[in-house]
């Protein structure tokens, strides 16, 4: 009988880890769904921030292109800098996503370009989130056009 008991509490717990563990690993869409372990690092203009990819098939698309050392970013309304990547992303998996803040870094789908976000904006169509900037993001404060380098990091 404790043998019994001890499979029964065993696979509970089972049951329970996956069903915690499930929202961070499983799914495609959104930031608290990635896993967040490939890194990156941006650079421009003699500044670097870091960044934590999710575990998304965009961002795994755009980890398989890396290092790129020959983009170039520059302002875009007020609220973001782009930078036009050599081809365009998978769009697999996509569709809305919340939580939207400065620090995320998107792909816009329909024109093939990141978007890292320095200030609010909101989801539209063909936007996928690829991951967020880790701490601050002023780099992405400072207006101009400049050469971009994107190298992974882990």
């Amino acid at each position: 009988m404790t043998a019994l008991f001890m499979t029964r509490r065993t696979t509970l717990q089972i049951a329970l880890t996956m069903a915690v563990a499930a929202p961070f690993g499983a799914g495609t869409k959104g930031h608290a769904q990635g896993a967040q372990s490939m890194r990156i690092r941006i650079s421009f203009n003699d500044q670097s921030m870091t960044a934590a990819l999710d575990d998304n098939p965009s961002a795994r698309d755009f980890a398989s292109m890396l290092p790129l050392h020959d983009l170039s970013i520059d302002n875009y309304a007020n609220n973001e800098k782009i930078a036009y990547l050599p081809r365009k992303l998978t769009e697999e998996g996509s569709g809305p996503f919340g939580d939207e803040r400065p620090g995320d870094l998107c792909y816009y789908a329909p024109w093939g370009n990141l978007a890292l976000f320095h200030a609010g904006y909101h989801w539209s169509r063909g936007l996928i989130r690829l991951g967020r900037i880790d701490g601050g993001f002023a780099p992405l404060l400072t207006r101009g056009a400049f050469p971009l380098q994107i190298d992974l990091i882990g």
